[in-house]
C-alpha cells in the first residue's frame, strides 16, 4: 500500500468523510509534508481503495448544499489500516532524497559549487523548519498524534541541517586543501 493510500485510508478510519472534508484534514495535519498526495489524487485514491473493498462510498445529504458521497471503512478497510499503520510504526523506510543522488555524485563537482549548492539546501530546510513551527504552533492544542507528527517533522529536519553545517564544513576544508594543491 502507498502512503497515499495508508492516508486515505487511516482517515476514512478515523470517521467517515468526504473528499473535501479529506483534503482539509491533510492540510491542517501537515501531511504532504511526508506523502505525495495532492488534492486531485484523492479521489483516484478513493476510488482504488474502493475497488479492493477497503472502503464503501455512499451518497449522504449534506446539511447545506448537494449530496456527497462519503466514503466508510469495510471490515476488510480496518484491517488494511491497521496493518499499514503497524507496518508503518515498526518498519524504517529509507526513502532516497535527490540529496543522495547529488552525494554519489559529488566527486565530479568542486568543492566550491558544491558549499554553495548545500548553503541554498540548508536555506531551504531553515524555511521548511520555519513553515512547520509556524503550523504547528498556529492549530495548538492539538491531539497527542498530531502533536507527535509535527514534532517528528522538526526533529528530523533539525537534524538534517546539523548534517548539512557539518557536511559543508568538511567541503570546505577540502575547498582549502584544492587551494593549497591547485
Amino acid at each position: 500500500m502507498t502512503n497515499a493510500e495508508l492516508a486515505v485510508l487511516t482517515l476514512v478510519a478515523e470517521q467517515p468523510r468526504h473528499g473535501y472534508e479529506i483534503e482539509r484534514v491533510i492540510e491542517e495535519r501537515g501531511m504532504r509534508d511526508w506523502t505525495e498526495i495532492g488534492f486531485s489524487s484523492i479521489y483516484y485514491v478513493l476510488k482504488k481503495l474502493e475497488k479492493a473493498g477497503l472502503v464503501e462510498g455512499r451518497l449522504e445529504e449534506a446539511q447545506r448544499g448537494p449530496a456527497r458521497k462519503v466514503y466508510h471503512l469495510t471490515p476488510a478497510g480496518r484491517e488494511a489500516a491497521r496493518a499499514g499503520v503497524l507496518e508503518a510504526l515498526s518498519v524504517p523506510r529509507h526513502c532516497y532524497p535527490p540529496i543522495q543522488l547529488g552525494l554519489a555524485s559529488l566527486p565530479g563537482i568542486p568543492a566550491a559549487e558544491a558549499v554553495a549548492a548545500l548553503r541554498q539546501y540548508r536555506e531551504a530546510l531553515i524555511e521548511d523548519l520555519a513553515h512547520v513551527h509556524e503550523r504547528w504552533e498556529a492549530q495548538r492544542p492539538l491531539p497527542d498524534f498530531v502533536d507527535a507528527m509535527f514534532d517528528h517533522s522538526t526533529t528530523v529536519i533539525e537534524a538534517e541541517i546539523a548534517w548539512v553545517e557539518r557536511f559543508i564544513s568538511q567541503l570546505e576544508r577540502r575547498k582549502e586543501d584544492e587551494n593549497v594543491q591547485g
